[in-house]
């Protein structure tokens, strides 16, 4: 099967995915396509399995981890007030973690819904050269706590 995450995957292990931030040991993070929420990004297992319960022993382990480490990372550098992590697979099966930074400020009407009441198709997108200041603070956030 080759899913979008799949094909993120193999773009990050070619140096092709511009929303790479760092390579864990468990797999990628990489930033979110929209950035409507200033942090959104993705855990990205390498090699991809279908779901969570596919990784088994150590290997779930780490992800689990790296995935939490990336959260403290996100927490810190952007001020949020909480992280989201979701793994939902209903579309794109194959694990991926999306790490959502939750902020006091957000619009009242959506400050205690899921991010899908935001609109992602007007969201403001992922810029490598606007966000490249937060890509390098989460990229040595990350590095100062390996």
């Amino acid at each position: 099967m080759s899913t979008l995450i799949h094909k993120k995957v193999d773009a990050a292990r070619n140096g092709l995915n511009p929303q790479v931030v760092d390579r864990l040991s468990s797999g990628w993070v990489v930033m979110g396509e929209v950035q409507f929420l200033r942090g959104y990004c993705l855990l990205l297992p390498d090699p991809v399995v279908p779901t969570l319960n596919d990784l088994k022993g150590e290997r779930r382990i780490q992800f689990l981890s790296d995935m939490a480490m990336l959260g403290d990372v996100v927490l810190e550098i952007t001020g949020a007030t909480r992280i989201n992590y979701e793994m939902l697979g209903n579309v794109e099966v194959a694990l991926h973690a999306h790490l959502f930074p939750r902020y006091a400020n957000e619009p009242s009407e959506l400050i205690g819904k899921p991010v899908w009441f935001y609109d992602w198709d007007n969201a403001p997108k992922f810029d490598l050269k606007k966000d490249a200041d937060l890509v390098q603070q989460i990229k040595s956030g990350i590095q100062a706590k390996n």
